[in-house]
């Protein structure tokens, strides 16, 4: 189970033309203490939850293009080598915006520091923040993190279900701005599992915990539809919420109770939602995956599940929303008794009260004719994943006011 896994920071100033510098003060300030003061702390902007990968070539270059939801000042990465056997070493980093494909916006390539220094070791089991430096990073903008990897051996850690394209190379190329060297194209994440910025004390984020349905499958490819990012333009685009930020912590086919596709819910919450900053709220969307997979798996087996995450996240300050399970009727693994789990499951998520919120994505999404199944128009064709139109649905479902915490 990996807990309290140890944390470093980072961060980067963008080219002037696209960034706001910091004021003196402020930039002692950061020095100083990076995330103390009255004036500001820390948000996660993006995040993808991380997970055992196949072996990775050492010597390479990785461009990882990733959406950013809040803004804020000096952005700062996280590494992680949690899963790997080996260190591994990021010879050199930098962050930029996109231009197109691998071709960045000239002049926004920074070079990024670990400690004060232009490369870092990460330890196996152990993750790492760069430094935050000066700069303003808008909401909303396609961020591309370069990264030049040596000595890397055994499994990586990274996330495998991007739905995102991203780019490697031979050799360091990590400094260049054009697509040119950049010809081995990828949809996953390498390393690289989190971004946050500083930003008012007043704005915090959400995490989405979930299974492959927050993770974005089904959803469009490059086009940021997984129901997490509509959520985040909802969130940028409402006046006078305080929540900006999203974190999708979803993984393809992981489950609430038991290890698999990624480390269980209940083991993977502390890394994957309490260990990100400036978070209030947590979305708790999963628990298909424990039913479907015929292990006999009960309702009271599940909700007690539920119920662990939600203690652990009141004792931590943070509030959480639970959501139904959605309709799974023609996938290869419904029958009737993982339809009555399902039920069983979701009246009490409606009406326990162990929630602070709930959010029905299974009354929005399911069909009138038949509430065993999706609705057709969001129905992605396997029967278990909506398309976009039924990731738009989901997250116009989400009440805006129920993701504000004030534990």
């Amino acid at each position: 189970m990996r807990v309290g896994l140890p944390r470093r920071v980072f961060a980067v100033a963008l080219a002037a033309a696209i960034c706001v510098p910091l004021s003196a003060p402020a930039q002692a300030r950061a020095r100083h203490d990076p995330a103390a003061g009255a004036d500001g702390h820390f948000a996660v902007t993006w995040a993808a939850s991380a997970d055992r990968q196949s072996a990775g070539p050492a010597e390479r270059s990785y461009r990882l293009v990733v959406r950013t939801s809040v803004g804020g000042t000096a952005l700062r990465i996280r590494l992680t080598n949690a899963f790997g056997d080996h260190p591994v070493t990021f010879a050199s980093a930098y962050a930029g915006l996109q231009r197109q494909g691998a071709e960045l916006v000239r002049g926004s390539n920074r070079r990024l520091t670990f400690g004060g220094r232009p490369s870092v070791t990460v330890p196996a089991g152990e993750t790492v923040l760069s430094d935050p430096l000066t700069g303003r990073l808008a909401a909303q903008s396609n961020l591309v993190v370069s990264l030049h990897v040596t000595g890397a051996q055994g499994p990586t850690s990274g996330h495998g279900m991007a739905m995102q394209t991203s780019y490697a190379t031979t050799g360091d190329r990590a400094a260049e701005e054009a697509a040119v060297p950049w010809t081995d194209t990828m949809t996953a994440w390498y390393w690289l599992d989190a971004v946050s910025v500083r930003t008012s004390t007043a704005v915090s984020s959400v995490v989405t915990l979930g299974d492959s349905i927050t993770d974005g499958w089904a959803s469009s490819t490059d086009q940021n539809r997984r129901w997490p990012d509509y959520l985040s333009r909802r969130l940028q685009a409402a006046t006078g919420s305080p929540v900006r930020g999203v974190a999708n912590a979803g993984i393809s086919g992981n489950k609430v109770l038991a290890d698999g596709a990624g480390e269980a819910a209940l083991h993977r919450f502390d890394s994957d939602v309490l260990s990100h900053p400036g978070v209030s709220t947590v979305v708790v969307y999963e628990g298909i995956n424990d039913i479907k997979a015929h292990t006999g798996v009960t309702v009271d087996d599940l909700t007690a599940g539920y119920r662990q995450l939600a203690e652990r996240a009141h004792a931590a300050g943070r509030c959480v929303v639970g959501a139904t399970v959605t309709a799974y009727k023609g996938w290869p693994e419904y029958d009737a008794a993982g339809e009555a789990v399902r039920q069983g499951v979701n009246d009490w998520i409606r009406h326990s009260g162990v929630f602070d919120a709930v959010v029905d994505f299974d009354r929005i999404t399911r069909s009138p004719y038949d509430p065993q199944a999706l609705l057709p128009f969001f129905d992605s064709g396997d029967h278990i994943h909506p398309n976009d139109k039924g990731m738009q649905a989901m997250a116009d479902a989400v009440d805006l006011a129920a993701l504000r915490c004030d534990r």
